[in-house]
């Protein structure tokens, strides 16, 4: 009997084993449980417009009649990362509008790459349903710098202003995340399970806010959450945003740069290559703040925000 065990059990059999041991570290470290439906939507804030690509979660605050300004956010940080410039921007009289770009927070999660035409056209698209025609300040943080230099040079005539908050500065190497199969693997057990404590290291002062992470991880629980970051990585994260930079400062339109001298998400170093692609511009440095400087200095970035909106 052992030996017609022994024989029975071949090499298919140990390959299927270890097919089985490698699946369960990500079935084990995933936090994707529920699906992003009404009663996932409910608790957030705001509301949703359908889009050519799915739903789409965005709040809007201030007189209807205000200057319209757009705040995109970066990389995986849903709109909540704008909680005071919103706040300050509604109170100044703006018409200010925050969303959640494709694959965060509480908006759809479409299939397909996640690339910076998916994000352009997502604008663009929210514009219009929102009924905005005029001319709009778009306020980019992080990647969300790289989306709005490249919406501002696909449509020049529906921006007015260009605010960068600690933009995307040079592509990333990611090694074998690269790579199809293997790199959606290493992903799901190396990366996206400590993304949500990694967030701190945006900040000089994490424990200011101690609630960061769990609030991070509130959009980690829906499906889909993983593969868009994954996706953007891959389609936004390895490529050089500088060329989207130069085009805009080629269109010598305004643009305010601002960077926490502490950054160490987006080094302050590299502010020098981006301030030389843009040209002449405005520039911010903002001492004891990290990479998000509007949320730990808000004191010293929101006048000169509002400074610069106001400008003739």
């Amino acid at each position: 009997m052992i030996a017609a065990m022994r024989k029975r059990w071949n090499w298919r059999h140990l390959l299927g084993l270890l097919l089985v041991l490698a699946a369960l570290p990500p079935l084990w470290r995933n936090s994707e449980w529920r699906p992003l439906d009404a009663a996932a939507r409910a608790a957030a804030p705001g509301a949703y417009v359908q889009l050519g690509e799915g739903s789409v979660h965005y709040e809007q605050a201030g007189p209807a009649g205000g200057p319209p300004v757009l705040l995109v956010h970066g990389f995986s940080v849903p709109s909540y990362i704008y909680d005071p410039t919103f706040a300050a921007l509604a109170a100044a009289g703006y018409r200010v509008i925050r969303y959640d770009l494709y694959g965060r927070g509480s908006s759809d999660r479409p299939r397909g790459a996640y690339g910076i035409a998916r994000y352009t056209r997502q604008i663009d698209e929210l514009l219009d349903a929102l009924g905005i025609e005029g001319p709009v300040d778009l306020v980019g943080l992080s990647m969300g710098g790289t989306i709005t230099a490249a919406y501002a040079t696909a449509h020049p005539a529906r921006v007015r202003r260009l605010v960068l908050i600690s933009p995307m500065a040079t592509a990333r190497d990611i090694g074998p995340l690269r790579w199809p199969l293997l790199g959606d693997y290493l992903f799901r057990v190396a990366v996206l399970p400590g993304m949500a404590a990694g967030q701190a290291t945006d900040f000089v002062h994490p424990e200011r806010f101690p609630d960061w992470s769990e609030r991070y991880r509130t959009q980690m629980r829906s499906f889909g959450f993983g593969r868009a970051i994954l996706s953007t990585l891959r389609e936004v994260g390895t490529r050089d945003p500088l060329p989207a930079y130069r085009a805009v400062g080629a269109q010598q339109r305004p643009v305010l740069l601002v960077w926490g001298e502490q950054d160490q998400t987006v080094p302050y170093a590299l502010s020098a290559g981006v301030r030389e692609a843009l040209g002449a511009h405005q520039f911010l440095a903002v001492a004891d703040a990290g990479h998000l400087p509007h949320l730990e200095r808000p004191e010293a970035v929101e006048p000169v925000l509002l400074e610069f909106l106001r400008a003739p």
